[in-house]
């Protein structure tokens, strides 16, 4: 591991309450703001896509949407490097149920998550209706089903995003992908782009802004809510070559391309 990984900060914050006190109605307006913007979104733009390599406006509002709740929690995003125009298949590290807003805050895409999310009040419905792909863990059944949906919405022209560790990891370590799931960007005939999600302050990476181990979604949540100003950094890394032949080839090549990227301290980034 990097020596230059930090933990937060051990001494008291005692801005915290404050940070609270303004936060927290903001996120209500904000999530009363999201159902209005889902439903647009559901009956206007749901089968929108890109053309000519620009974003259609459904796309851009999610982008903004996902950008402000970032803003809320004290996040500012950073992007470094450039997205593939659509249809790719962005596959990224996870390590916080954010993951989903910090690619969506430079990239509008179609998410796999687990199909618990579909069941949480409210946020299942507004995952559902970003186009949220859900997924059973541990059924083979569900995972062929997802296969071909992923398949369906790269060939009609959407992104779809994936986290290939099949679960959010802990204390920085970036765990074995499945190579699997690069199967749909083969069937699709489409590329491939790692995408590094890096938690940072001062450019040195944060690891604790994560899940803890043992740290359900809720403590999390409130944690972050409350926690001191960090940068989000979105690195869209170099495509993956297509080896048809060798799946697990171009998951390892993935992998090692967003372990580099969350090591390093470059500071030539775009701001969003």
């Amino acid at each position: 591991m990097n020596t230059d990984t930090v933990s937060a900060p051990d001494r008291r914050d005692l801005i915290r309450p404050l940070r609270y006190a303004w936060r927290v109605p903001l996120l209500l307006l904000h999530a009363i703001l999201g159902v209005l913007l889902c439903s647009f979104v559901l009956s206007w733009g749901r089968n929108a896509v890109m053309k000519n390599g620009r974003e259609p406006f459904p796309h851009r509002t999610i982008r903004w949407w996902s950008t402000a709740l970032l803003r809320i929690f004290g996040l500012r995003s950073v992007r470094v490097g450039k997205p593939l125009a659509d249809p790719v298949l962005f596959v990224a590290n996870h390590t916080s149920w954010l993951d989903i807003e910090l690619l969506h805050s430079q990239r509008a895409a179609c998410f796999v998550a687990k199909a618990e999310i579909a069941r949480w009040p409210l946020v299942g419905w507004m995952a559902a209706a970003g186009g949220t792909i859900f997924h059973r863990r541990g059924s083979n059944h569900s995972l062929a089903a997802v296969m071909q949906v992923m398949v369906d919405r790269l060939r009609g022209g959407r992104s779809v995003a994936a986290f290939p560790e099949g679960g959010t990891g802990h204390n920085g370590v970036l765990r074995v992908f499945h190579a699997r799931i690069f199967q749909a960007a083969l069937d699709a005939e489409v590329p491939v782009q790692p995408v590094a999600l890096r938690f940072a302050r001062d450019g040195r990476r944060v690891i604790e802004a994560g899940f803890r181990e043992h740290e359900n979604f809720l403590q999390n949540f409130l944690r972050l809510l409350g926690d001191a100003p960090l940068d989000v950094e979105v690195h869209f890394l170099e495509p993956v070559p297509a080896t048809p032949d060798a799946r697990r080839r171009m998951a390892e090549l993935s992998r090692e391309r967003i372990a580099l990227a969350l090591e390093d301290k470059s500071t030539h980034d775009s701001r969003a």
